[in-house]
């Protein structure tokens, strides 16, 4: 056993940024105990604060009660749900300077951390099961070795196939937003005790294979089937991140055939995460994810004037006119790995499935799991299924199978086959 860890997060990025100390903190560079309204500004490469400048600036909390907030903290960074709010923290707050603006810093200890990323993952009023089935998977998350490779792929005149991975990030363990894990501090977890519970119930539990914490993957909804790693990002393979079907049968379509793609996405097949249970997904949904309500299966239309100028706009290349859209290779899910995308004046092929979903949408595209329709006006309609990466834990699905009766074990063992909790501390 070791000792309980501590992680630091990236919360936020500004020219300036206003936060309020609850309680008191104790600033190392300038040796005095502060509170209430405060803010810092940059100067050049230097923290403004008051009216001295500082390389960096350290808040301690002197007690467990102390808390701090940040204000107008940007959430959902290019998602169609971004916006600004409010987020009150518990822990240490240090400002540094990063990328010419000032990066504001919490560090606190790993469970704590857990507490408010299951809150803001999902919803504090989660049941018990499904809020420890994901603070496993996100305590094994963190605490998984970072690989230096926020971004891969390889473009040339014909192709253009990128992933974008988990930042190895210099001055902080992990970021606050959907690019890591959401983290917006403790203001969701409210009163509601069950959070707190299944951080306890489950403390120092992480997932291993063959000695290993994994890599523990999670997406709003599977659409059905769920995806390989290497589909999505690098081209590794891990024998506990396997397509499996959503539902208590092991029968699994093959959807990397483009017809059964077509029949699978064109249907509405029983899985764990097909509901339109309102309770159980205000479970998984928070507020402004609740504005997302045809996850399961959905469709976009576009005009080909539309689609035209989106991918031009988004993707930087001029394609002319927008011919076809052509899967060339799907994955496990029916999620688009690699697709060709036919313009008048120019045919390339784009992926991985995170690249087709940024080229396709003014945000992003709920998925890569879809089939292409087109009118004889050559407008073109996306027919989908799934939302996210669909690799991993389902967490609606996971929402449903804890609404059914099974613990957070038995979810964890349904889509992490071949894993075992092992406790670390």
């Amino acid at each position: 056993m070791i000792a309980t860890p501590y992680i630091s997060v990236g919360i936020m990025h500004q020219k300036e940024i206003s936060f309020v100390l609850n309680g008191s903190f104790l600033c190392k560079e300038i040796g005095a105990v502060l509170s209430g309204q405060q803010v810092c500004g940059l100067v050049k490469d230097k923290i403004l604060f008051g009216q001295r400048l500082f390389s960096t600036l350290t808040f301690e909390a002197t007690s467990s009660s102390s808390t701090f907030e940040l204000q107008d903290v940007t959430i959902g960074i290019g998602f169609h749900w971004e916006r600004k709010e409010n987020q009150r923290f518990c822990g240490n707050l240090r400002f540094i300077v990063e990328d010419d603006q000032l990066c504001a810093i919490n560090s606190l200890s790993v469970e704590s951390y857990l507490e408010s990323v299951i809150s803001s993952e999902m919803s504090a009023t989660s049941s018990l099961e499904l809020l420890k089935a994901h603070a496993v998977i996100s305590r094994s998350w963190a605490m998984k070795p970072i690989r230096c490779s926020s971004l891969k792929g390889h473009t040339s005149a014909c192709s253009h196939i990128k992933w974008y991975e988990r930042d190895a990030h210099v001055n902080f363990d992990v970021c606050a937003d959907d690019h890591c894990q959401r983290y917006q501090g403790i203001s969701r977890i409210g009163a509601n005790t069950l959070v707190k519970q299944a951080i306890e119930e489950t403390r120092g539990e992480v997932l291993t294979y063959n000695g290993e914490i994994c890599d523990a993957r999670f997406s709003k909804s599977c659409g059905g089937v769920t995806e390989l790693f290497e589909n999505c990002w690098a081209d590794e393979h891990y024998d506990y991140l396997t397509a499996i079907s959503d539902t208590s049968t092991d029968i699994l379509p093959d959807l990397t055939i483009e017809e059964n793609a077509w029949k699978f996405i064109k249907s509405s097949p029983t899985s764990f995460c097909n509901t339109n249970d309102k309770a159980i997904l205000s479970q998984v949904l928070n507020n402004y994810d609740q504005e997302t309500t045809d996850f399961y299966r959905w469709r976009v239309f576009y005009t080909n004037e539309e689609l035209s100028s989106l991918i031009l706009k988004k993707s930087g290349i001029d394609f002319g006119k927008i011919i076809d859209l052509i899967p060339l290779k799907r994955g496990t899910s029916a999620r688009i790995v690699e697709l060709k995308i036919v313009g008048s004046k120019q045919t390339i092929t784009v992926g991985k499935e995170l690249e087709i979903r940024k080229w396709l949408s003014e945000s992003h595209l709920y998925s890569s799991a879809f089939v292409v329709e087109k009118n004889e006006e050559q407008n073109f309609t996306l027919i989908g299924a799934g939302w996210g990466h669909g690799v991993g834990l389902c967490q609606i699905g996971a929402a449903v199978m804890a609404h059914n009766g099974y613990n957070y074990k038995h979810i964890l063992q349904h889509y992490f086959r071949g894993a075992e909790i092992e406790k670390r501390w």
